[in-house]
């Protein structure tokens, strides 16, 4: 974005729980912005994200249990859905950018899951809007029609939509709402950790709702926080500071590209004045960026032709002429892509375990107590919880303690590497669990009932989950201060959507993955009883294996080059 943002690889966990410095430390002469602007925008946040997390915690059990969809076919429901919610992001921030502005879209987003939240509430409500449930005595259940199909699918795009038109959208946005850094990583920590309490409350008490007090209420109540998140942030409107869309730095990119093709039969010239450096800013002027020779094609969009420029100096055809410093930019995004590829792999596991894993629990003894059933839905909290602890224990003690011994803390490759090895070996927890969970169903004879509860307690699948949260607590931190500081100037502000790209194609290849098994294989049955999902959780093992060691030659061979001249 090319709105102001916060540093993230500066953000502290201190920050966290810092008084909020009075008025942004920084407020006058301004009539708007500021502290004043917290609890609009945070209370406006967290609400809607208790509506939509409310709304799809739980959806595998609802599309089961009254929609009759195959298991399989919901936890890939789930996949696809999750997917979408993390690639719109990048879409509206560059609307909010070129377009709208950060406030229209965030207000628009959030009133397209209202609309998609009235249809997913209605049903529960109506009968009409479901099929019939299963007979008792029968695994024969009747499909939902092209109808039914239609409703839910559309209201569940409209959530996602929704969801995604804001994440990254209202970080921005408060971020802008203040002039000193300080206070702007304060707002940051206290955004995201409201992120987090929102989806623990969503994987434990909207979900309880759902499956103890009926789906109606669970997702009325999902329907009345997205309302109330719309009026938060509506009312906070005369408060806030105004930032206007300034254009999307990612036209430069495409800038790049078209002259480079344009000027693809024009030889590169060896001397230093026949290309353009200088653009609008004093520095690029006094200091003007040099071409390095790697992939010398993009050099081309910066060779100056007759007829590019103006007789003042400057670019006449913008699509035939960009700065060294955009095609330097563009080189600079070229050489993060391997890093960013190897790390898609760690999207793929955690998609496949938070989807399956609700399978595994559904056939599991999930009683603590003699009063209270844990919901299949809410063992995915043990993995936020695992995530939320490890960072806090690798941040305060983990690496002060390897600095102090070692004079040195981890770097950001080795940080991300260990949070490789971690999710292997989640993956490796998992099967070993799906292996006893399948080896006492056979012992007890629980194979005759379709999906019979097996006699095994389901705080078995904790172990697994804490393993995949601790990893993501190393290597999610550590991604994004890495595209942070590596990001062109002008892109850093898009740089913490590269995380949402990850994990949306994490979460599209979760569910091709999941296909190929089910079509190719026998391990994924709709009675999971009968299958092996052991062997896919070993399957995601061995390739995570391999993708770590593509990992390591990645950030082997990342290395920043000094500029030369031609």
């Amino acid at each position: 974005m090319t709105t102001a943002q916060p540093d993230f690889s500066e953000a502290g966990p201190d920050s966290l729980f810092l008084e909020p410095p009075g008025n942004g430390g920084s407020q006058s002469g301004r009539k708007k912005g500021g502290w004043i602007t917290f609890p609009f925008i945070m209370g406006s946040s967290a609400m809607l994200g208790l509506a939509v997390n409310g709304s799809f915690a739980n959806l595998i059990v609802y599309l089961i249990q009254q929609f009759n969809v195959d298991r399989i076919a919901a936890a890939q429901i789930l996949n696809v859905f999750n997917g979408s919610t993390n690639i719109t992001p990048v879409v509206g921030a560059i609307i909010s950018d070129s377009f709208l502005g950060a406030f229209m879209v965030i207000l628009i987003s959030s009133l397209i899951s209202f609309m998609g939240l009235i249809p997913l509430t209605l049903t529960s409500i109506l009968p009409s809007l479901r099929p019939l449930p299963c007979a008792s005595t029968s695994n024969q259940c009747e499909t939902p029609s092209a109808l039914q199909y239609t409703v839910l699918y559309i209201s569940l795009a409209l959530v996602g939509v929704g969801i995604g038109g804001t994440r990254f959208t209202t970080v921005a946005f408060g971020a802008n709402q203040f002039a000193d850094e300080a206070s702007r990583d304060v707002f940051v920590n206290w955004f995201f950790f409201s992120l987090y309490t929102a989806n623990l409350l969503a994987s434990t008490v909207v979900v309880y709702v759902q499956d103890n007090v009926g789906w109606a209420w669970g997702y009325g109540v999902c329907l009345v926080a997205n309302i109330i998140s719309v009026f938060t942030f509506i009312i906070g409107k005369w408060h806030y500071q105004d930032v206007r869309p300034q254009g999307s730095p990612f036209t430069g990119i495409a800038r790049v590209l078209a002259a480079a093709i344009r000027k693809r039969r024009v030889a590169l010239s060896p001397n230093f004045d026949d290309y353009f450096y200088q653009d609008d800013s004093e520095i690029a002027k006094k200091e003007p960026c040099l071409l390095t020779p790697k992939f010398k094609f993009l050099n081309k969009a910066a060779l100056v032709e007759e007829g590019d420029t103006h007789s003042g100096g400057s670019i006449a055809k913008p699509w035939r002429l960009c700065t060294t410093q955009q095609v330097e930019d563009l080189k600079t995004l070229i050489k993060i892509l391997p890093i960013w590829s190897s790390n898609i792999f760690l999207g793929l596991p955690i998609g496949v375990q938070g989807s399956l894993a609700i399978l595994e629990a559904l056939t599991m003894d999930r009683r603590l107590g003699s009063h209270f059933s844990i919901p299949a839905s809410s063992f995915l909290v043990f993995s936020f919880l695992a995530g939320a602890v490890f960072i806090a224990l690798l941040d305060r003690v983990v690496y002060p303690f390897l600095h102090k011994l070692l004079g040195l803390s981890p770097t950001l490759f080795q940080r991300i590497g260990a949070g490789h090895l971690i999710t292997i070996m989640g993956m490796v927890a998992a099967a070993l669990v799906e292996a006893r969970r399948l080896s006492i169903a056979h012992s007890h004879g629980t194979m005759e009932q379709f999906n019979a509860t097996v006699p095994m307690s389901a705080l078995w699948l904790v172990a697994p989950f804490a393993l995949v949260g601790a990893g993501e607590a190393c290597q999610l931190p550590a991604q994004v201060s890495f595209y942070f500081e590596e990001f062109p100037a002008p892109l850093k502000g898009s740089s913490a959507a590269m995380m949402a790209v990850i994990i949306a194609i994490g979460f599209y290849l979760s569910a091709a993955v999941v296909k190929i098994v089910k079509i190719s294989t026998s391990w994924l049955p709709n009675d999971i009883n009968h299958g092996r999902m052991d062997n896919v959780f070993w399957m995601l093992a061995v390739l995570g294996a391999f993708n770590f060691c593509y990992f390591v030659i990645c950030a082997k061979l990342y290395e920043r080059k000094p500029s030369i001249k031609h």
